[in-house]
């Protein structure tokens, strides 16, 4: 049977190869548009998945590559999963030089067969088959043939018909043929913007689309780029029907197949969490409590086992063990707090420090991450179970502001995580710093970060003194030359969620001197250095996800032996994007430099783009400018 399907693959590669065009191996027959700002053009793509039953489908890929660099290279997509349900019948590439002749071959057998799961994880059943060729020369052409048998129907592959950046298609196609009786989802995105037509029924192709070129502050891939989604209303997982109609469905499906069996926890831990929470006075009290205690006891692995690595570890083996993947910690956290009479919801979401969104118009298998959902009166508490050292609720930076699937016992349901506002993502930082007449500052500094600012910072305290100190020398402070740490402590209050750094620096000729005057940049500590770039034509809309307010206060004592020539003016800027103040006021030989800045989350057309980038443009210029001092000796 295996030799049947190879032989008719390969046959149907060569027929469609020359049938289409004897030189579509050949790296001169692509045309112009589709190499400009390339890395690599797929010159043919064929997908056809045939379903026959809700537990089985059959998937068949020619794929056709020139790769023009090095960056192109990891786009060949030459590599195959496969498990006890996902079954290779057909294995194949070959490579071709720039005009076309070939010069390698690769059976089956030839592929490297790996774990598909990186190193850290303790137990998986997944395994990949994948192409290791390393190129002589560039540019140099793939072709790639596969067809697997699929025992299972949760994950039917969609498609991509700009598979990502710097990559163009010359030709694409996708075909569905569903024998199965059982009705299918089709959902497509961005399809109007594209030279991609469906040709029949669920038979879709996609000619000479260009490849795209990210552009600073542009948003998701997925959000404007062609996609195409598809699911049965009937599916089965590994061994496990569902149902896939709403949401809804979905949810009741995860509750009563996946999760509900594997919340029983061994006798001594309920007594155990009971006494430690038998003094609580509220739901939220209980729930902190036992969030703790599950951070205390527990270590995040990754465990990609059970129900296409759906379905939890059993609460008790996490309990026994004390480790667990996040759905098994936050499978784990859920049964604890259902002992102490806390109702919680498992919650399937995209953990990025991008905002993406489960797709609340598409049921289906989606997500890669799994947390905690709490009700709280009309508000939810969010708990990231993998995190030793997360503060209760606290979800910024990777689960915060996005659409996600919360699993209760009558259905699921999409709700929106925290989103946390410019007001709640602050970082304040005051200083008491003393400036001599050969311009070494030196002092006291306070950084206090909260929201998201928080999460960017508390990581600080678990580094080596060397690592801290590099830190603000290399990345914080980077701009600032003969940088002296000399003393450094941190506070974290995890109850206010509020991450102290108290530093005390020396910075040796931070003023320049001309003459007999001195140059010095009052914003010692906070200055923008980099500004968006410039485009000629900006192509994308642009995106800002998180808002934030920062805020300096300085007090610097001068020398005596200086008095001042020239200063800024007071500064006030506010528009759509945000807001920017600047205020220089002098007490004696006390300058007080008090600065404050907006950036509002949210999203804008491409044309609103230079008028952002000459709004951050202002604030560098206004954060460089000088106090002019001269001297009175």
């Amino acid at each position: 049977m295996k030799l049947i399907i190879l032989l008719v693959l390969s046959s149907l590669i060569n027929t469609q190869i020359a049938a289409q065009n004897e030189n579509l191996l050949s790296v001169n027959s692509i045309p112009l548009e589709l190499k400009i700002k390339s890395n690599a053009v797929v010159r043919f793509d064929d997908v056809h998945i045939e379903i026959s039953d809700f537990d089985r489908f059959v998937y068949t890929n020619t794929r056709i590559i020139t790769v023009f660099n090095k960056e192109g290279d990891y786009k060949l997509g030459a590599y195959q999963h496969y498990d006890e349900n996902i079954n290779i019948q057909a294995l194949e590439a070959r490579i071709y030089n720039s005009f076309g002749k070939e010069i390698k071959k690769f059976r089956k057998n030839d592929f490297k067969d790996v774990s598909a799961v990186p190193g850290g994880t303790l137990y998986s059943d997944s395994r990949v088959k994948y192409l290791d060729y390393t190129p002589i020369n560039y540019p140099y052409t793939l072709v790639f043939e596969t067809q697997v048998i699929y025992n299972s129907t949760a994950f039917i592959p969609g498609w991509k018909p700009i598979e990502g950046y710097y990559t163009s298609t010359e030709k694409a196609t996708y075909k569905i043929t569903n024998t199965s009786g059982i009705p299918i989802k089709i959902k497509t995105s961005n399809f109007e913007d594209y030279p991609i037509k469906e040709i029949s029924d669920n038979h879709y192709q996609a000619e000479n689309l260009s490849s795209i070129v990210p552009e600073a502050f542009s948003p998701n891939f997925d959000s404007y780029a062609p996609m195409l989604k598809v699911a049965l209303t009937e599916f089965e997982m590994e061994g496990v029907k569902g149902v896939n109609n709403t949401w809804e469905d979905f949810g009741l499906w995860m509750n009563n197949s996946l999760i509900s069996d594997t919340q029983e926890l061994p006798p001594t831990v309920k007594t155990t969490i009971k006494q430690l929470t038998k003094n609580a006075n509220s739901d939220v009290e209980k729930a902190k409590i036992v969030y703790e205690f599950m951070q205390n006891k527990t270590r995040y692995i990754s465990v990609q086992v059970g129900i296409g690595g759906w379905k939890p570890m059993n609460a008790e083996d996490v309990d026994r063990l004390a480790y667990g993947d996040c759905k098994a910690l936050t499978n784990y956290t859920q049964a604890l707090l259902k002992e102490v009479g806390v109702p919680s919801y498992y919650t399937i979401i995209y953990g990025d420090d991008k905002l993406i969104d489960i797709d609340k118009d598409f049921s289906a298998t989606q997500g890669n991450h799994a947390i905690l959902c709490i009700p709280n009166n009309d508000e939810y508490i969010w708990l990231e179970c993998t995190s030793k050292t997360n503060p209760f609720g606290y979800n910024a930076n990777f689960t915060d502001d996005r659409d996600a699937l919360i699993i209760t016992p009558e259905g699921g349901r999409i709700v929106r995580t925290k989103m946390y506002s410019a007001s709640e993502n602050t970082q304040k930082i005051d200083a008491d710093l003393v400036l001599d007449e050969n311009g070494t500052i030196s002092g006291a500094i306070q950084i206090q970060s909260r929201g998201s600012q928080y999460g960017e910072h508390e990581g600080l305290q678990n580094r080596t003194v060397k690592e801290q100190e590099l830190y603000y020398k290399n990345d914080f402070w980077s701009d600032l030359n003969n940088l002296e740490i000399q003393k450094m402590n941190f506070t974290n209050n995890k109850d206010s969620i509020v991450f102290i750094e108290d530093v005390e620096v020396e910075i040796s000729k931070y003023g320049s001197k001309a003459g007999n005057r001195l140059l010095f940049q009052p914003n010692v500590f906070n200055k923008i250095t980099v500004t968006p770039p410039r485009y000629k034509t900006r192509k994308l809309p642009f995106v800002i996800e998180r808002g934030y307010t920062k805020e300096e206060t300085y007090q610097i004592t001068f020398s005596n032996a200086l008095s001042i020539e020239a200063m800024k003016e007071p500064v006030s800027i506010q528009n759509k994007f945000g807001s920017y103040s600047l205020n220089i006021s002098i007490t004696n030989n006390i300058i007080t430099y008090k600065r404050e800045l907006v950036l509002n989350k949210g999203s804008y057309s491409n044309e609103d783009y230079q008028e952002f980038r000459d709004f951050c443009l202002s604030i560098k210029k206004h954060d460089n400018s000088k106090i002019v001092f001269i001297s009175k000796t």
